[in-house]
């Protein structure tokens, strides 16, 4: 996933023209378009990584399709949620995750 965001009027598929989001991101309003996946959102906000695996290595998004699991956060309450599938709606309230230490 490129960390770019193209704007609708630009856009080669013909989208139409973007409609702002804004979603809390551990405790911070982050920028969105509508349409954008929450992984989406925060690489276009300049965020490559929102979570810790159990060594405490940084993770983001790695497949960006969903099948692995190194970008999950939690989302309005939910947790384990893919950032690379869900949708960002406005309002969303996500908060990282960290597993440092599991083992």
């Amino acid at each position: 996933m490129s960390p770019r965001l193209v704007r609708g009027a630009d856009d080669a598929a013909g989208r139409g023209p973007d409609t702002p989001i804004e979603i809390t991101v551990d405790g911070v309003p982050v920028a969105g378009v509508a349409g954008q996946t929450v992984g989406g959102v925060l690489l276009a906000a300049g965020r490559r990584a929102w979570r810790e695996g159990p060594s405490g290595a940084p993770r983001g998004i790695f497949c960006g399709i969903g099948v692995c699991f190194d970008c999950l956060v939690t989302v309005n309450g939910d947790r384990d949620v893919r950032a690379c599938r869900r949708r960002a709606r406005d309002g969303d309230v996500v908060t990282t995750q960290s597993r440092a230490g599991d083992r």
